[in-house]
């Protein structure tokens, strides 16, 4: 960030992020006005210019209300991703459906786009170890057709689990990654929920 902001300029940028906090919008130049008491909007516009220049703000031509922060410019390809629940990287178990509040992922990091979509699952159990799949971690996964190889959440004869999807012979089964933990071998149904694009883990 550049030169020190003055009180004025400080008190200016505050009631920005306030607003902004509070309404979802930026206020006008005549909000500004009328807030902090300028003769004009011509000296609010200057205070927004010297906090433009100051590197704190960001204004975007041809709008109005057109002020960004320059970290809601970074977050622009951010994507706030819905967290449903534990899947087993261990023996089939039922996922739990309910949605357990979201991950946040930059999706140019991970080679997605914001079209995409996509769900989280925490991993639960070490059948995956060999992959760097780990208890604890959390799996983004996208709704797509699987290709022989993916990782994928599948849904194998009622029940949930996260495996390597191998097809052989044009008959699909799962594979764990953990030579403690057998195949799984479809005996009715194998859906595939999703594959697996992102891989999340917490820091140590």
């Amino acid at each position: 960030m550049g030169q020190k902001l003055t009180n004025r300029q400080q008190q200016l940028l505050d009631f920005l992020h306030q607003s902004h906090r509070e309404t979802g919008v930026m206020p006008s130049t005549r909000e500004i006005q009328a807030h902090f008491g300028f003769a004009s909007q011509t000296a609010a516009m200057s205070h927004l210019r010297a906090l433009e220049r100051k590197g704190v703000i960001k204004r975007l031509a041809g709008k109005a209300r057109a002020v960004v922060f320059p970290e809601e410019l970074e977050r622009e390809e951010i994507m706030d991703i819905p967290l449903y629940g534990n899947i087993a990287a261990g023996m089939a178990q039922d996922v739990q459906p309910e949605k357990d509040g979201c991950v946040s992922i930059d999706v140019a990091s991970v080679g997605l786009k914001a079209s995409t979509r996509v769900f989280a699952l925490r991993v639960r159990g070490d059948s995956m170890i060999d992959a760097h799949i780990c208890d604890g971690d959390t799996v983004v996964l996208e709704m797509r057709e699987p290709r022989n190889g993916d990782v994928v959440a599948a849904l194998i004869d009622g029940e949930t689990t996260l495996k390597r999807y191998i097809l052989e012979r044009g008959a699909p089964y799962l594979q764990a990654e953990n030579e403690m933990f057998p195949d799984l071998i479809p005996l009715r149904e194998l859906v595939v929920q999703g594959v697996m694009v992102a891989l999340l883990r917490k820091a140590a």
